[in-house]
């Protein structure tokens, strides 16, 4: 799925009474720069089972959010469940925590955000919960709402 690059400084300069900045300082580990698209949520805490059968299905261009509760001790992500998400159609993931495989994902056609990286795999207990609102850096995200995300940052729409 291609997209046209954006630029969420542009964004927020035209759009700012509309716009909500997350003020995390995400890294960029997929091949796709800039990505937008209808948030979809994830509330977990080191287990990434929920992540994993969420990008599994079609993602019809859409963003997946997963507060992880900004733990760096287990990545909720890795380059197999990466290839699914670019294999199902999904735009990005924007992760507040850990991801790992960052070698291969640098190559995937998807965005990638996360806090940082970890070889440690998660735990699989089953746990989270998803389609909810969300809180990331006292910035709500609703399924559904636009995200917009660059090298800059992560805008979310009100």
């Amino acid at each position: 799925m291609q997209q046209e690059a954006i630029s969420t400084a542009d964004l927020y300069d035209e759009f700012e009474d509309k716009l909500q900045s997350i003020s995390l300082q995400f890294q960029n580990f997929g091949a796709r720069e800039s990505f937008f698209g209808p948030a979809k949520t994830i509330k977990c805490f080191e287990d990434n089972v929920l992540i994993k059968s969420t990008l599994n299905t079609p993602g019809e261009g859409q963003v997946l959010v997963v507060d992880g509760g900004g733990s760096l001790r287990f990545a909720l992500m890795g380059d197999m469940i990466a290839q699914a998400a670019v294999d199902n159609g999904w735009a990005g993931v924007i992760i507040n925590g850990a991801v790992r495989d960052r070698v291969e994902m640098a190559t995937m056609d998807l965005g990638i955000k996360a806090l940082g990286s970890n070889p440690r795999k998660t735990v699989k207990r089953g746990g989270g919960f998803s389609d909810l609102d969300i809180e990331i850096d006292a910035v709500t995200i609703r399924p559904g709402v636009m995200v917009y995300a660059d090298a800059d940052g992560v805008l979310v729409a009100r």
